[in-house]
């Protein structure tokens, strides 16, 4: 079996599905610790003044499970006086919108998401957003972001205003010279990881 990413010749084969599979267990792998260290870089990078600033718009979302990040950094980015902005799944099709106003505000939602309780803003809310976070299992070097697969961050996207910032969110190691893409998968304009920072896409 290769190893994620170092024979490029081997994973160019492997379908969207053995990416998650692979993917997914290696998260698992990575300890608390580790995942706890690189919450906090990354809330580090978002305060920092580089990517997001005082008085812009942030469309986020609450990390669940293995994912990079914790809940803590919408408080964080709050408190540096950036709006955040959740997604509501809304069946099938684009996500809606709703105003993060705290811990107490989220509820349990499908997938094993937290959502805000707030007024949903519709699925054009991501219109207002000076930026976009997105949850991605990995992305390659031309901004082609692996997903888990329901499709709602897919629908989504094309919603944002032209020239939007869409920055997918991983781990330094998810960064990978190529993945598998479909017609309808939209790329990202860059990678925000813990130790590496922003990483830009031509």
């Amino acid at each position: 079996m290769a190893q994620l990413g170092s024979d490029l010749d081997a994973t160019r084969a492997w379908s969207k599905t053995r990416w998650r599979q692979e993917l997914r267990a290696a998260r698992r792998a990575v300890p608390a610790s580790v995942r706890f260290a690189e919450a906090m870089a990354l809330s580090g990078q978002l305060t920092s003044g580089r990517i997001v600033r005082p008085g812009q718009t942030l469309c986020g979302y609450v990390p669940v499970g293995s994912e990079p990040g914790a809940a803590q950094m919408l408080d964080d980015v709050a408190e540096y006086g950036v709006r955040v902005l959740l997604p509501v799944v809304a069946g099938r099709g684009p996500l809606d919108w709703a105003w993060y106003a705290g811990p107490d505000s989220l509820r349990p939602g499908p997938y094993g998401l937290l959502e805000p309780v707030g007024e949903r803003l519709s699925t054009t809310a991501l219109r207002i957003a000076d930026l976009v976070l997105v949850p991605a299992l990995a992305v390659d070097r031309t901004g082609m972001r692996l997903g888990q697969g329901a499709g709602h961050y897919d629908q989504s996207l094309p919603l944002a205003a032209p020239g939007t910032p869409l920055v997918a969110v991983i781990r330094d190691q998810e960064l990978f010279p190529e993945l598998p893409a479909e017609p309808h998968d939209v790329r990202v304009s860059a990678a925000l990881t813990p130790h590496r920072g922003l990483i830009r896409f031509d």
